[in-house]
């Protein structure tokens, strides 16, 4: 778990915990892609929709 989380984030598990700014920083980003996501899932369904 730690390497995949590495290898997302750019940051091992013990730095995102222990630093108030890593943290926001990584659940900010977590925050863009899951919007970018449902944006994405919502045009999908929507071209779905349509056939």
């Amino acid at each position: 778990m730690e390497h995949a989380f590495r290898s997302k984030h750019g940051i091992g598990m013990d730095e995102y915990q222990n630093d108030p700014n890593k943290l926001i920083e990584v659940e900010q980003r977590r925050d863009r892609e899951y919007e970018q996501e449902q944006r994405i899932v919502s045009r999908f369904r929507s071209t779905e929709s349509h056939q």
